[in-house]
């Protein structure tokens, strides 16, 4: 009689798990390259769709905005519908959005699949660290978040490169089309393991804030289609600056309507205790700044290179390289060395490098010829890896140090917010000051544009030190006078 001997369990599940969280990890990173790869894409969709300049920014923005400020709500409806379910919702709208954006007849239309794209990007990203805690328990936790940081520097690297390739190949005649339709198998396999993900809700309903919501859409809204509006070089519409206006005030409105509804005992989309002092604010006006900068610059990059001097989408990912790998060095030599052992210092380090590799950049414009290639670029660009590499983690490790363990989530989800509503204003700022001279641009006009662009870059990046030195000095002094209370 023979015996039988059955498998160990728990090998199984814990296999189950790690694939769960590649699932999760993949709807992440599928985010991110999304954004990347149509960067870099933007001006063949142009070229193939029509439309004009401002449609460029319009490629970005439309998906970076709805994601920014519906980031919070997605959130909440996550603790409130179940995480996966919300989390399986938005990745099934983000793979119907992308097949509509590979099939868009039309730039408008193209734009509009975008929005909701990034509509869905925003049910689906903040699930994922909610969903990561409900898989894992105990040190495992801290194994699972910690694998968040290489995926998403592994897709900020693939990104740009993959975006060119697949432009470039143009498989099967399918140009452009083809850095959306990426998205359909990564999407499937997604949904594909949902199943082995638990289900995961927040132990007390939240509430949601639609008042809340809809007046930051409007504001946003407001605020940013005049910086773009109809097209560099083109008359703007005599209504866009008092829009923009109107936008400001909308956002007062929605400032007032928060504080109201937090001493009313409602919930506000916003923690309103988070802006008790100086520092959280100051963090997240550094976080608009900086990402303005690095958002607005990459964009910049790519439109001179094949706008500017008709080279193709192939040159213009593997221009972006040295930048992606020095992000990706520096960030995982900051996080695993130099944060714990300098802290702060490294953020205004990186602020630092960062400026450093913008000046060498315009070095590099004005020694090359207009209309040819800027090689000298490609040492600047890493060196501007370099300095964003060290400054973002220890950003958002400084931000969130000193928040109180109950306003973490919403503190962390403004500042992913704010995140992408720097990228979309600075490709909105820097992107119609590329287009202000002459459409379309010449080699002169557009290196003189590019150089323009990295000056007034390296103006919001001296700012953002400026609000990251505040940011600290406010955290210092809170802690000052917290221990001084207490003793």
């Amino acid at each position: 009689m023979t015996q039988t001997t059955t498998a160990p369990v728990m090998p199984a599940l814990d296999r189950w798990r790690w694939i769960g969280l590649a699932a999760v990890l993949t709807a992440e990173a599928m985010n991110l390259l999304d954004a990347t790869i149509v960067q870099v894409a933007a001006p063949t969709m142009r070229a193939g769709l029509g439309g004009s300049a401002a449609d460029l920014q319009w490629f970005s923005a439309a998906y970076t905005l709805p994601f920014a400020v519906l980031l919070i709500t997605g959130g909440r409806l996550g603790d409130i519908a179940g995480r996966r379910r919300v989390f399986r919702i938005g990745v099934t709208a983000f793979l119907l959005a992308s097949l509509a954006c590979a099939l868009a007849p039309t730039a408008g239309t193209l734009i509009a699949f975008r929005v909701v794209q990034g509509a869905a990007a925003a049910a689906i990203i903040p699930q994922t660290i909610g969903l990561i805690k409900a898989m894992f328990d105990g040190d495992e936790v801290a194994k699972a978040l910690g694998t968040i940081g290489p995926v998403m520097g592994l897709a900020g690297v693939a990104g740009p490169v993959l975006g060119g390739v697949l432009t470039h190949a143009d498989l099967f005649g399918s140009s452009w089309r083809a850095v959306f339709l990426v998205n359909a198998p990564l999407a499937v396999a997604v949904l594909a393991l949902t199943n082995r993900i638990r289900e995961d809700r927040a132990p007390r309903r939240p509430g949601l804030d639609p008042l809340g919501t809809a007046l930051v859409i409007i504001a946003a809204t407001l605020i940013v289609y005049p910086l773009i509006g109809s097209g560099g070089g083109s008359r703007q519409p005599i209504w866009s600056w008092p829009a923009a206006g109107a936008g400001v005030l909308v956002l007062i409105v929605f400032a007032v309507q928060q504080r109201h509804a937090a001493r009313a005992g409602g919930k506000p989309l916003v923690e309103t205790s988070l802006f008790a002092t100086r520092a959280f604010p100051a963090a997240l006006v550094t976080s608009a700044l900086f990402f303005a900068a690095v958002n607005g610059l990459m964009f910049v990059i790519v439109v001179h290179l094949q706008v500017g001097i008709g080279a193709n989408a192939m040159t213009a990912g593997l221009t972006l390289l040295p930048w992606s790998l020095g992000l990706g060095a520096a960030s995982y030599l900051a996080g695993s060395r130099l944060i714990p052992r300098y802290g702060d210092r490294i953020m205004f380090a990186g602020l630092a490098v960062l400026l450093l590799g913008t000046g060498a950049a315009i070095s590099a414009y004005l020694a090359t010829d207009p209309g040819h290639y800027p090689t000298l670029l490609l040492p600047g660009l890493a060196v501007c890896g370099l300095g964003t590499g060290l400054f973002t983690p220890t950003f958002f490790a400084s931000a969130l140090h000193h928040v109180r363990p109950q306003e973490i989530g919403s503190a962390a989800g403004l500042l992913n917010a704010v995140q992408q509503l720097g990228a979309t204003l600075g490709v909105a700022v820097l992107g119609t000051l590329f287009f202000s001279r002459d459409i379309p641009p010449t080699p002169s006009s557009a290196s003189q544009a590019a150089e323009a662009a990295f000056i007034i870059a390296g103006v919001i990046l001296a700012a953002a030190t400026a609000a990251a030195t505040a940011m600290t000095r406010s955290a210092s002094r809170s802690m000052t006078g917290n221990r001084t209370e207490q003793s």
